[in-house]
């Protein structure tokens, strides 16, 4: 272990500051977005395989896998997406990851020392935004598996309180029960979330493995299943795979930034990446097939494919399998809500104001925007799902990965200033805590990957929107940051 200055590098590369004092008093520093103590990372290989694992076993991934079928694409060309899609994500993931677990420091501050301490604000009220959509969506799905499991104990709930806005009166009441649960956990902090994703990832695989083997019974074997698509020729299969491979990588390019709000946990690099490798693309692959078997298979059972699971649920007789199956949609979807749509947002608005906003009272800020993100809307069709929600905020996000990436790996060889991250007059204040190429790159990269979306001629760029963003941002921020270089490191810190 080698001390210099205000921070302490130890033999396995990790960083902390000597002494938290130096920065306590900083408007930039409160307790969540605080480096963690080397003692304190804690989280090993399962404990970030298993997170994945959770949040993988969702909903919205059974219905990517099944709008891929809807599409027209066979089995096959579905599962190979997907696997393709989140093997070329998994690689901003890991190059993000790396800098939480050396230095212990969530997504918001890492973000200072490319975009500047303020400017760190850009990308991440970005993120939250997105964010608080997604949580919006989960709960509106965790909403809805409840409201099946309160019809199937009393059949009458159903039409309790009539309708509005086009459903049940009393699907709003679940919906809002649920997102009470979201946000009671987030009041109970990390240590619950870890706990819950151990738990969680097991349970929900399960059982979800059960529902695959009624399928495959009911359907008469798997042969049938696998023989009901043919899937689309090469002519009409790139138009279909461009947007959907890009709607895949979307799917988790919100993680892509904020993996350090889970490595600065860590207990070392080779553990966190291991456990990510291992379980985001094989869990995905293999969720997502399942889903698709279980899709195709009520083809067969029932005449028509049923591609919400929950709508499938509601079809037993049982209320012992509803209720058995409604919780374990229930686990799945709390599990996922609380890791990939809370602990992001709530450091996010957190950086913002750090003297006013915890990590409590950003994870309520969340709930709230969520609501106000009209989950029900983004859900009403697979394709306002896939080429709107999951295609259009990837071009922003990528945009934002671009960025990170080439400064942290390019620009600044993985060594940063952690006293500094946190000090208003240091070296990532730039002009007046903005860097301006950061700022211009990322702008520039969001505002061409997105322009399909608003200019008819320009959508075929649309469908490569996180390619475009990524790659349009990284190049233009490497450039703008030619010949400057990284601010000087004083000589005091520790370089790893």
């Amino acid at each position: 272990m080698s001390a210099a200055g205000s921070e302490i590098e130890h033999p396995d590369g990790r960083v902390e500051l000597a002494s938290d004092d130096d920065v306590t008093g900083s408007p930039l520093y409160n307790h969540d977005l605080a480096p963690v103590r080397v003692a304190q990372r804690t989280w090993n290989t399962w404990d970030y395989a298993a997170l994945w694992v959770s949040m993988a076993h969702c909903i919205p991934t059974y219905m990517m896998a099944s709008g891929l079928v809807s599409a027209g694409m066979s089995w096959w060309q579905a599962l190979f997406t997907i696997l393709l899609g989140n093997v070329i994500v998994l690689a901003p993931i890991l190059l993000n990851s790396h800098p939480g677990t050396k230095y212990g420091i969530p997504f918001p501050v890492f973000a200072r020392a490319a975009y500047g301490t303020v400017g760190a604000n850009l990308p991440a009220l970005m993120r939250a935004l997105v964010a608080c959509g997604w949580f919006g969506i989960n709960a509106w799905i965790g909403g809805a598996a409840l409201q099946v499991f309160f019809t199937s104990l009393w059949r009458g709930w159903h039409d309790a309180l009539g309708t509005w806005n086009g459903h049940p009166g009393t699907q709003w009441v679940s919906f809002l029960l649920f997102w009470l649960l979201n946000i009671l956990v987030v009041y109970r902090g990390m240590e619950l979330v870890r706990r819950i994703e151990r738990w969680a990832a097991p349970f929900v695989l399960v059982m979800t493995a059960v529902l695959v083997w009624w399928a495959i019974d009911k359907a008469d074997g798997l042969g049938p299943i696998l023989e009901s698509g043919k899937g689309l020729s090469w002519d009409a299969w790139w138009p279909v795979f461009v947007p959907s491979l890009t709607a895949t990588i979307g799917f988790w390019s919100t993680l892509s930034l904020n993996m350090p709000d889970f490595t600065r946990f860590g207990r070392s690099q080779r553990e966190q990446a291991i456990g990510q490798v291992v379980a985001l693309p094989s869990t995905m692959t293999v969720f997502a097939a399942m889903g698709i078997v279980i899709t195709s298979a009520t083809a067969i059972i029932y005449g028509t494919p049923i591609d919400d699971p929950i709508a499938l649920v509601g079809k037993f007789d049982s209320r012992l399998i509803v209720a058995i199956a409604t919780f374990t949609i229930v686990v799945a979807t709390l599990a996922v809500n609380i890791a990939a749509n809370v602990v992001s947002p709530a450091n996010d608005f957190a950086n913002a104001f750090p003297r006013k906003i915890d990590f409590k009272t950003g994870g309520l800020i969340t709930g709230i925007l969520g609501i106000c993100a009209m989950p029900w809307e983004l859900l009403a069709n697979p394709k306002r799902y896939i080429n709107g929600w999951l295609i259009g905020y990837s071009g922003a996000l990528g945009a934002i990965a671009g960025v990170l990436i080439v400064d942290y790996w390019l620009i600044r060889k993985k060594r940063l200033v952690l006293h500094d991250l946190y000090a208003v007059d240091g070296v990532y204040r730039y002009r007046g805590g903005w860097n301006p190429a950061a700022v211009i790159a990322t702008v520039l990269g969001a505002t061409v990957a997105l322009g399909g979306a608003f200019w008819s001629v320009m959508r075929p760029i649309y469908d490569y929107a996180w390619f475009m963003g990524f790659g349009l941002s990284g190049l233009s921020y490497a450039l703008l940051s030619r010949g400057s270089g990284p601010p000087p490191l004083p000589t005091a810190t520790a370089r790893g």
